[in-house]
């Protein structure tokens, strides 16, 4: 039973490494109800000694019963037992849970449904723990399902577990490993008495003439230091583990979903830079229950502009990811203007844009700059880059948050006439921006096709198939979907028809390609609204578009999906990207998205990563590696690390100073009492008054002597410490009569009926602390000051007394044993 008990509290002490991913506490109550469900369910099968089998099957119909009585109990007979209609809202609720943990960003907030999904995962813990440690007696693998738990909040939040919250799983696991200890030693022990107590049981022959003795059974075995040994392992462990990372200066982590970025660069975070994929995160910020501000700008022409984050140009056949990104020393911006946008050639008249923008200081590891598109020359204090292919402006050391720049744009005014009559190259663009999936369903192959019927150009192909997703495929727009794989696709093409901004511009982009037109996907903001002569970008603004590539004009946005009140509110289709209605679709300035679809992207690597770029509190957009302080060079990191050590080695000093200080005091007030024969107290009185003094100047004495390695013998009296001391180290006159004063006073104390007037013995042990100091080597006199051995015994003392308090736990016996019902 002590193993299951431990079980449960080495989970539920696990579980507490979720708290940063949940709004609110009710999954931690909720968690824990269902952890003492499981523990219950252990408790029974242990009393009834059900085969390890059974056990986990008790366990599941505890955790079932206390799901439907939490969550569905209206459903169920009598409120607790499952019924039909309960077990059917117990599925419901699962699958709005696991909807809502899809559109939210942590932390979560505490639906009923994210709360059962929470409460459940641990429930499920918990047996698998119970099932290794209590019925498999193997504690040790029971770590492999907590340690799932350290995984979940390690793998979505970007911020590094809390060592509190650590060091109590931590604590938890460990306690679990004792329990199981305990319960082996103690199996072990009475193995032996039991053969033990056979043996002497079984009668010996008899001698004539001599009475055999009665047999006395015997002691189990002293495991005492065994328990204890393990107990210090463990705990310094934990211990080593909390302290030596945070007396360390921050490393670059090495992870799969990094990438080189080019150049030297150095210092910082290095040379790489790690990207999520910012698809997953489109719907929580467009969920987010209020709207925050992003970032604010404003223009020489006072227009909107859709600021670009992220470019993807590779699909998978699931979703669209990015290719390694390239920032040459010689691409950053304080070096003149940026590399030559691609494609875009003399062909087309292009406006020259002066945008200020001021990022918001509530964005957290934002390392790229929001920019329109395309950046011709970028104003801005740190170390950004360009890459050369798409002119995403990012940084691998310095953040955006707070951040104000200047971006010039030179901005292509394409005419329709114009995109109608470039010609078509296909090997004049990367074959990446035209390549898909060999099992692409043919029904998606097929579609473009007869949506746009016969065109006389690539441009009028676009047109048609924007115009079949905002006005003639039948297509809404809803926040509740999923998007990625085909079968996401292909039901979202071909049969619902329902979806949100990354399933428009993912799947235009795609039958673009179909169609030979070279497309990617961009992410980043819409315009926004403007308050007070400025524009203003908030969380709501968060869009993702189709970019398309024609050759003279380069990369256009378009904008399939839908706008205004039934859409993404702030959406704006290019002029250029509508069929001429009465007016002649000459349209030389570019609506706001058209000009600033691309724009310094944030890079967001491979799409198979999914962490979460936008924190619903804090992380308004994220992109870059775990928050490090970038401000202090690694050798200021270094001496920082080296300063906490050395705080650290200092604390048994200043325990030292601290316990003598507390003794002068002692000594001070004996010496303010009157001593002369007036008093009316009795010599009793009197000398009970003074044991404090005598007996701080004896403690202070013995710890000196222990700190300078001249311990007293256990076996030797105050008077023969004193004439050994004198003898063997050649005391002068005063500090041998200060030692025989000490020794002689505490004497007294001990064993005299009236000691008489007894001084207050500072003076004397100044004396004697000076003269031992001077018959040891300066090295131990610095070890006495620096890390004096009396203290760090005390320490010692006191580390080994807490650990025994866990014996404590141990003595718990829920039953009696056969031995104690017999007595």
């Amino acid at each position: 039973m002590r193993l299951t008990i431990a079980s449960a509290a080495a989970t539920f002490t696990a579980a507490i490494l979720l708290y940063p991913l949940f709004e609110g506490g009710t999954w931690f109550w909720s968690s824990l109800g269902a952890v003492l469900a499981v523990m219950l369910a252990g408790l029974v099968s242990s009393r009834l000694s059900l085969p390890a089998w059974a056990a986990p099957a008790l366990a599941l119909a505890a955790t079932w019963v206390y799901l439907t009585m939490s969550f569905a109990a209206e459903e169920a007979w009598g409120l607790v037992v499952p019924t039909k209609a309960s077990v059917l809202e117990l599925g419901r609720l699962l699958g709005v849970g696991w909807a809502d943990i899809q559109r939210f960003a942590a932390p979560v907030p505490n639906t009923e449904g994210i709360v059962l999904l929470a409460t459940g995962g641990v429930a499920l813990i918990a047996i698998l723990v119970d099932l290794f440690a209590a019925r498999l007696r193997r504690a040790a693998l029971a770590g492999l399902p907590l340690l799932a738990l350290a995984t979940v909040p390690a793998t979505i939040l970007p911020d590094p577990i809390s060592w509190p919250a650590f060091i109590i799983a931590a604590f938890g696991f460990v306690g679990l490993l004792v329990a199981d200890g305990r319960e082996r030693i103690g199996h072990w022990g009475r193995a032996v008495l039991v053969r033990r107590t056979r043996m002497a049981a079984t009668p010996a022959p008899r001698v004539p003439g001599r009475t055999a003795a009665p047999a006395r059974p015997s002691a189990a075995a002293d495991t005492s230091g065994l328990r204890l040994s393990g107990k210090r392992i463990g705990f310094a462990a934990i211990a080593l583990a909390v302290l030596v990372p945070a007396l360390l200066p921050a490393m670059e982590p090495v992870s799969f979903f990094q990438f080189g970025v080019g150049g030297s660069g150095t210092g910082g975070r290095g040379n790489s830079i790690s990207i999520p994929n910012p698809i997953a995160n489109l719907k929580g910020q467009l969920e987010l229950p209020e709207r925050r501000v992003v970032l604010t700008y404003a223009s020489n022409d006072n227009q909107p502009r859709y600021l670009r984050i992220y470019t993807l140009d590779t699909f998978d056949g699931q979703q669209f990811g990015m290719t390694k990104p390239k920032g040459a020393v010689a691409n950053r911006t304080d070096n003149g203007p940026l590399p030559e946008p691609p494609g875009l050639t003399g062909r087309t008249d292009v406006t020259n844009v002066t945008t200020d923008i001021e990022i918001s200081d509530e964005i957290a590891e934002l390392m790229f700059l929001p920019l329109p598109y395309p950046p011709r020359e970028i104003q801005v204090d740190g170390d950004w880059r360009a890459d050369v292919d798409t002119l995403m402006v990012f940084s691998t050391r310095d953040e955006a948050a707070g951040l104000g720049y200047r971006v010039l744009t030179s901005e292509p005014a394409p005419t329709r006439e114009l995109l109608e009559s470039l010609p078509f190259d296909r090997d004049a663009v990367d074959p990446r921006f035209l390549a898909l999936p060999d099992d692409l369903p043919a029904e998606i192959r097929a579609l473009p096709r007869r949506i746009v019927g016969e065109v006389s150009s690539p441009y009028e192909a676009a047109v048609k198939l924007q115009k079949w997703f905002t006005e003639d495929g039948g297509f809404t727009y809803n926040l509740r979907t999923q998007g990625h794989s085909n079968s996401a696709l292909a039901d979202f093409l071909l049969h619902s028809r329902t979806g949100y901004c990354e399933q428009f511009a993912a799947s235009m982009a795609v039958l673009a390609r179909l169609m030979g037109i070279p497309s990617r996907v961009a992410i980043g903001y819409t315009g926004g609204s403007t308050v007070g002569g400025r524009w203003q970008v908030g969380t709501n603004d968060s869009h993702s578009w189709p970019e398309l590539y024609f050759d003279g004009v380069g990369w256009l946005p378009f904008e399939p999906t839908p706008s205004g009140s039934l859409g993404q509110g702030s959406a704006r289709a290019p002029a250029y990207s509508v069929p001429a209605p009465e007016t002649t679709g000459d349209s030389s300035t570019p609506t706001p998205g058209a000009t600033s679809s691309a724009g310094g992207d944030e890079i967001a690597p491979g799409s198979q990563q999914n962490p979460r770029a936008v924190d619903r509190e804090s992380q308004l957009l994220a992109g870059g590696v775990p928050a490090t302080e970038e401000s202090a060079p690694v050798i200021g990191k270094v001496g920082l690390g080296l300063a906490g050590l050395l705080l650290v080695l200092l604390i048994p000093a200043a325990a030292r100073l601290v316990t003598r200080s507390r003794r002068v005091r002692a000594l001070d007030r004996q010496a303010t009492r009157p001593q002369d024969g007036a008093t009316a107290v009795t010599s009793r009185t009197a000398a009970t008054e003074r044991v404090p003094s005598v007996t701080a100047a004896w403690a202070e004495l013995d710890d000196v002597l222990y700190d300078y390695g001249l311990a007293r013998h256990a076996s030797e009296t105050p008077r023969a410490l004193a004439r050994r001391l004198v003898q063997q180290y050649e005391f002068g006159a005063d500090a041998a009569a200060a030692l025989t004063a000490i020794a002689s006073a505490v004497e007294r104390v001990l064993f005299a009926r009236d000691p008489g007037r007894t001084g207050p013995l500072r003076k004397e042990l100044r004396t004697v602390r000076q003269a031992i100091a001077a018959t040891v080597p300066r090295r131990r006199r610095i070890r006495a000051v620096l890390l004096p051995p009396s203290t760090l015994r005390r320490l010692r003392g006191f580390g080994e007394r807490l650990l025994d308090g866990f014996d404590l736990l141990e003595t718990i016996r829920l039953r009696r044993t056969a031995a104690e019902k017999g007595s």
